[in-house]
């Protein structure tokens, strides 16, 4: 009967550490993912150009804009990224906020490698004068 029982507690044991380790396994990428470690939170930088994409999908919305910057000719590409779908729509944001070619200012965290690309703070549609804001915007006047 002892025999019985200490094969019943081996066997309870291993099946509740194969179920917390595979736990583990499937959470930590989403855990992962949620990082912003690559972007500059202490500095604010200001962009103005025109939309060339908008993918409103999760885990996080991203648009790219065409900017000139530092006297450049040609137009320079920045990808920006912000939080996800769920979170944008407590601050107004829809599906169709914005399209390809629409302008806008932003204040966003650059990557600290200089790289073209940061993470969003708000958003001014310049032809319309809407602020889009997200869960890190601050006073920051983006107005037109």
């Amino acid at each position: 009967m002892k025999a019985r029982c200490d094969y019943r507690r081996l066997q309870l044991a291993c099946s509740t550490a194969l179920l917390s380790a595979a736990t583990l396994l499937v959470a930590s990428p989403s855990l992962a993912h949620h990082s912003f470690a690559a972007f500059e939170d202490s500095r604010i930088r200001t962009l103005e150009g025109t939309v060339k994409t908008f993918q409103w999908t999760n885990p996080h919305v991203m648009l790219t804009v065409l900017t000139k910057l530092d006297g450049r000719n040609q137009p320079q590409e920045w990808t920006i990224v912000t939080s996800g779908p769920a979170i944008l729509r407590r601050f107004g944001w829809r599906r169709n906020s914005m399209k390809a070619g629409d302008r806008v200012r932003l204040a966003c965290s650059p990557l600290r490698d200089g790289s073209p690309g940061c993470r969003l703070h708000t958003l001014t549609m310049l032809d319309t004068g809407m602020i889009l804001k997200t869960k890190l915007s601050s006073d920051i006047d983006l107005s037109p």
